[in-house]
């Protein structure tokens, strides 16, 4: 999974060459944390039951609903990841003053919308 999150300063490393490090959030709610951490263990014994179906030849069409069902699950903690990530880590680089900071994290919402919204 990609961390969303752009810490102070740091531009998204997009090359693949160099290895990258890793980035933290501004800030997270501590509630929001351990939902979005409870919403991914649920996600994870989803996937793992799916992996169980497919092993017992279980019907395409069940085993389609459940990827259905994980595929929302993840849909969910990423609308709340970038709740997290608009209004703490984008505002902070928009309200810097750095028009370079501010055009970074333009480029990087315009491309975590390209990448969701298909």
């Amino acid at each position: 999974m990609h961390d969303i999150t752009h810490h102070r300063g740091q531009p998204p490393n997009r090359s693949r060459a160099k290895p990258q490090v890793p980035r933290h959030a501004v800030a997270v709610d501590a509630a929001v944390k351990s939902a979005n951490l409870k919403r991914l263990k649920r996600i994870e014994g989803q996937v793992r039951g799916l992996q169980r179906m497919v092993e017992r030849d279980r019907y395409c069409a069940d085993i389609m609903v459940q990827i259905a069902a994980i595929n929302e699950a993840l849909r969910a903690v990423a609308r709340q990841l970038l709740h997290n990530h608009l209004r703490h880590c984008a505002t902070e680089a928009i309200r810097s003053g750095s028009s370079k900071r501010a055009e970074e994290i333009y480029a990087e919402l315009s491309d975590l919308f390209a990448k969701f919204a298909r």
